[in-house]
């Protein structure tokens, strides 16, 4: 950590062991030192322990939080360089942080509410565990790849009960039998896991004050529109419908010199990579189901090719999705009357 007083002066620099009792040591001697300067502000990098040390900052009475993000990885990164150079931007744009206005140099990242950080996790968690039961049904068709026993099985696929007692029943070596045993008890407890997850999912995008409304949009269930209205937040935060695309890293980066204007690059891939993912999965479920939409698509596919229009179709959904929250509008088919997508 580095101190600085009102003047710039490095008052206090050290480090803070992560004990509980010396943590709250430190804070009580930072409260005392800042009482005769009416407070204090801290500047945090976004980092694994920020939960417990953004509570503890507000409990001992921060004034202002200013949570950031690093643009670039230093090549000479130490703790005690990071805590030097934060505090020394803190101190120069002190007054513009604590009135809320935008620092050039700086990507302040606003923490999410209570309620919307346990939706992040529960949506997390739901993501991870899927992902981890598609790696066990791929290991089990990995065993069937190894001895061409895939077209054996009674019906197209794996998943089916029918499918799954013929695994069990399988003839196989000693060795692959206890693995191809162990992989659908696996199965079985991932699956009892997601049922789980599936139901809390449900009851908590019911009380939400967006998700019902995002729950309007192709393709979306209760945890895709959980994932992406906890994602959003308050809607006031993006000022223009492109904002929240821009915040999603769906629209394209630039490389402009002096007047040109025409260097646009692939997308910039920041902000949340799951509501990426679940944007790329409803343009299947929206070209199919608004004509418009597909209409839209074609256009561009002839002109730019289909992977691009894809991901044009994924910013489109994510300025409709900020007009939906921003207006309490259910989704429309061919776009609102008094705005069609053509029109856009």
């Amino acid at each position: 950590m580095n101190l600085r007083n009102e003047q710039g002066d490095v008052v206090l620099k050290r480090q803070v062991s992560t004990r509980w009792d010396r943590v709250r040591k430190f804070f009580d001697d930072l409260r005392q030192r800042a009482q005769p300067e009416g407070g204090w502000v801290a500047i945090v990098e976004v980092c694994g322990f920020n939960p417990w040390l953004l509570e503890m900052l507000d409990e001992y009475g921060c004034r202002e939080i200013v949570l950031i993000q690093p643009e670039s990885r230093s090549k000479k990164k130490t703790d005690q360089r990071d805590a030097n150079q934060l505090c020394q931007t803190l101190w120069v744009n002190r007054e513009r942080l604590i009135e809320g206005k935008p620092v050039h140099v700086l990507k302040r990242v606003v923490p999410p509410s209570r309620e919307d950080a346990r939706d992040r996790e529960l949506t997390a968690l739901r993501q991870r565990t899927g992902a981890r039961c598609t790696q066990t049904i791929n290991k089990v068709q990995r065993i069937l790849l190894k001895h061409n026993l895939q077209q054996e099985c009674p019906t197209k696929g794996i998943r089916t009960k029918t499918a799954r007692r013929w695994l069990s029943e399988l003839p196989l070596d000693e060795i692959e039998r206890m693995e191809m045993d162990m992989l659908l008890q696996q199965w079985n407890l991932w699956e009892e896991q997601l049922q789980q997850l599936q139901t809390k999912i449900e009851q908590r995008q019911r009380i939400h004050p967006t998700a019902p409304i995002v729950a309007s949009m192709p393709g979306a269930g209760a945890y895709s529109s959980l994932a992406l209205a906890s994602r959003i937040g308050s809607i006031d935060r993006f000022p223009r419908p492109g904002s929240l695309a821009n915040y999603w890293g769906l629209t394209p980066g630039c490389r402009n010199s002096g007047d040109a204007k025409d260097r646009l690059g692939s997308i910039t891939k920041q902000g949340s990579a799951t509501a990426r993912f679940i944007l790329g999965q409803m343009v299947l479920h929206a070209l199919r189901r608004d004509a418009s939409m597909k209409a839209w698509y074609g256009r561009i596919k002839r002109r730019r090719g289909s992977k691009i229009a894809r991901v044009a179709v994924m910013r489109r959904l994510a300025t409709i999705l900020w007009h939906m929250i921003k207006h309490g509008e259910a989704y429309s088919f061919g776009g609102p009357p008094r705005l069609r997508y053509t029109d856009l």
